[in-house]
């Protein structure tokens, strides 16, 4: 009899465990998402009468919202202020789809996100200046958006970042030579905005930097001597600016670039250390390819 019983409570623990559930709060704000994104019209709809854990791109760990991934689902909508209940969140990845309207500022306090991708969608307004309260985060792609304003000058609080990538929105203003604080980036996009103003020399300080492409803007002025300190890139654009000299250049010693693009009307320039017959001279904008 009393294997039995403890039988009984093994079976009832097992079957509470298997049952596990997500806090109310979450699974609000992930019904609120479903709701406001349009759920009933996604490709991989979610049965709202099932467990969140088998609810499609949901990852739960410890009865945790961890991980959203809704990539080329067809969402449609704005995405909700209620998202900042995902207090555990780590991964939200929302590219390639249609979202529209602002970037609630709440999503600013998710203090654990590592990965936000918002690119390939139609959300507008100004990236929220608290943008900066993301401190562990290490990859920020919002391209191809019809994001305005300025990027804000609190991005430079983000010492984790690797990737960030603003490009083909309508961003204005100054790089904010807070960038120069993001000692860990590897890949700076902000191709075809309409930035002006001179390159931070502070820039300079980002030796990790594999890819930087600031081409199409109005960005003006010399490049930055500074610049002769970024020897670990690959791919540097920066056509179809106003700069008013490329003279700089010449002080960057790179063995090989992968893409290299300027404009090219300076014919005096002579380049210390790079292998012209190694690269590939293109006219391509900045990619995020989805694997």
């Amino acid at each position: 009899m009393k294997k039995i019983y403890v039988i009984l409570l093994l079976t009832m623990f097992a079957t509470s465990v298997g049952y596990a559930e997500v806090s109310k709060a979450e699974k609000k704000a992930l019904i609120g998402l479903y709701n406001s994104t349009n759920g009933n019209h996604w490709v991989k709809k979610w049965d709202l009468n099932a467990p969140v854990t088998k609810w499609y791109g949901v990852k739960v760990v410890e009865d945790k919202v961890v991980e959203i991934n809704l990539f080329h689902n067809n969402l449609m909508g704005q995405v909700p202020s209620v998202i900042a209940e995902l207090k555990h969140l780590e991964v939200l990845n929302l590219a390639f789809n249609s979202l529209t309207g602002e970037l609630p500022s709440e999503i600013a306090s998710l203090s654990k996100l590592k990965v936000l991708k918002l690119e390939m969608n139609r959300i507008k307004g100004e990236i929220p200046t608290s943008i900066g309260n993301l401190v562990v985060l290490e990859e920020f792609s919002a391209f191809n958006n019809f994001l305005s304003g300025e990027i804000p000058e609190s991005i430079g609080n983000i010492k984790n970042l690797k990737i960030l990538n603003l490009s083909s929105n309508t961003l204005k203003g100054d790089i904010p030579s807070s960038l120069g604080e993001l000692t860990s980036l590897e890949s700076l996009g902000l191709f075809e905005n309409t930035l002006e103003g001179a390159i931070p020399k502070e820039m300079g300080n980002l030796k990790n930097l594999k890819e930087l492409v600031l081409a199409n803007n109005s960005l003006n002025g010399e490049i930055p001597k500074e610049f002769e300190q970024l020897a670990s890139l690959e791919v540097f654009q920066i056509q179809n600016n106003k700069f008013s000299s490329f003279k700089n250049l010449e002080m960057m010693e790179t063995k090989e670039y992968l893409v290299f693009d300027y404009d090219k009307e300076d014919r005096k320039i002579d380049f210390r250390d790079l292998k012209f017959k190694e690269t590939r001279m293109a006219d391509t904008k900045f990619e995020d390819i989805e694997e």
